[in-house]
């Protein structure tokens, strides 16, 4: 008897003790895209919903950089159909090229921009989910990559 009465007290303790939520959701790359913490009283009905823009009207702080002195930006990463890339024009500097390798180091796509764009539209709804290299070659010989996923 005692030891039931000991076995139920340990499992009130433990419920009462238990956590009200936690909550974390990871993207394919390991990346943390939700993050939730709420010890006690939770409304259900405060979550907030994300809006999808358009990509005539994202504003420059919504871009992913590399660092804030960078001169490459794009959206979305992930990317389910279309892969938006700009850069700032440079005095006598250009992108000629950019290239789409797959995982496995394969070419799967190739696009040469004119001399005096400043963006790219890649479309990556023909491609299977994954890790992509999409690598900017300049003319003067510099490079710039970025790893992007494709769900």
């Amino acid at each position: 008897m005692k030891r039931i009465v000991v076995l139920i007290l340990l499992g009130i303790s433990a419920f009462s003790n238990a956590q009200q939520k936690l909550t974390f959701n990871y993207d394919s790359a390991g990346n943390q895209i939700v993050r939730e913490l709420c010890l006690s009283g939770c409304d259900p009905l405060e979550k907030q919903t994300k809006e999808l823009k358009e990509i005539e009207a994202l504003a420059d702080d919504e871009l992913l950089k590399f660092e804030k002195a960078d001169v490459l930006s794009y959206y979305p990463n992930p990317v389910k159909e279309e892969l938006y890339i700009r850069w700032e024009m440079q005095e006598n500097v250009y992108v000629r090229a950019i290239h789409v390798f797959s995982v496995a180091g394969h070419l799967v796509g190739s696009y040469e921009p004119s001399a005096n764009a400043n963006n790219q539209n890649i479309a990556f709804h023909n491609y299977s989910n994954g890790i992509y290299a999409v690598i900017l070659y300049y003319n003067n010989g510099d490079q710039k990559s970025i790893k992007i996923i494709k769900k």
